[in-house]
């Protein structure tokens, strides 16, 4: 991880800041809650209310924030289309964080790209943040104690994240060649195929249609027919869905599989925030 310059609470101003978020088990919302708490006049706006508008956006702020999950060491296709729409052009301070189980630096790099291609300019500060993983078909996420160290060190983390921000430091990406490498042999595939993506999911017949996995759905891509969930292939892998179901009922069919491998949310995240995520569509 980069090292952070050192800078006080008193070095913050009463500037603006517009910080998008888009979360699934709820890692970045956190993130992005702590960082907000510790600046002065910040608000949070989700990136998932936006999806299905046009044109450019353009935030009303000093300080604009992009924070997000890695996926595939790249970051989740909505948000890249997002960043794509942003007008910075009365920003005077841009900065993104990145929460992952593993490496992903080169996140930080790819939305660094897109802004400077159509801005002109790139962010002025970018930090990757360790939380706990949440993909059970690759690992089984961390629980108990584990978890709990994991979330304590990114609060502390995400404290100094929110000085350097305060104090409109300088911060850019650290050099990552073994992260932007595997971006570079991943990402690309999962990009095209992501919304697709929702054909490996399945329900079993324990399911109770309570409805909770299309209610936490960001990307609005699950309705229930007859009782039980149908993904229409406008899917973020996300696993939200997967994560949320109260009873375990939805697997995720790609490498190890889903069965009995563990779930896991941040202890903070309700359905509640899922829902408020997708704005007035919810």
């Amino acid at each position: 991880m980069d090292d952070l310059p050192d800078c006080g609470a008193a070095s913050r101003c009463r500037l603006k800041t517009s910080i998008y978020y888009f979360t699934g088990t709820g890692n970045s919302l956190a993130a992005a809650k702590r960082v907000a708490a510790e600046l002065e006049n910040a608000d949070l706006i989700p990136i998932a209310s936006l999806r299905n508008t046009t044109g450019r956006i353009s935030p009303q702020a000093d300080r604009v924030g992009i924070v997000c999950p890695v996926y595939d060491c790249g970051v989740p296709v909505m948000v890249a289309e997002f960043a794509e729409r942003l007008d910075l052009s009365r920003t005077g301070y841009v900065f993104a964080i990145v929460t992952m189980g593993g490496m992903g630096v080169s996140a930080l790099h790819q939305l660094n790209g897109i802004i400077r291609e159509r801005q002109g300019r790139g962010l002025d500060a970018g930090f990757a943040v360790g939380m706990p993983g949440n993909f059970p078909p690759l690992y089984r996420p961390a629980s108990g104690k584990k978890r709990d160290e994991i979330l304590a060190a990114a609060d502390k983390r995400l404290g100094d994240i929110a000085g350097v921000i305060g104090s409109g430091t300088a911060a850019p990406p650290g050099f990552a060649p073994i992260s932007l490498l595997a971006k570079a042999i991943t990402y690309g595939r999962f990009a095209r195929n992501v919304h697709g993506g929702d054909k490996d999911f399945s329900v079993s017949d324990a399911c109770t249609g309570c409805g909770t996995c299309a209610k936490v759905c960001p990307a609005g891509n699950i309705t229930l027919e007859r009782g039980r969930p149908v993904w229409n292939h406008r899917c973020e892998l996300c696993c939200a869905c997967l994560h949320f179901c109260p009873i375990e009922a939805i697997q995720l069919h790609v490498m190890r599989g889903t069965e009995k491998r563990g779930r896991y949310r941040h202890p903070d995240l309700r359905v509640a925030d899922m829902q408020a995520q997708r704005g007035n569509e919810a």
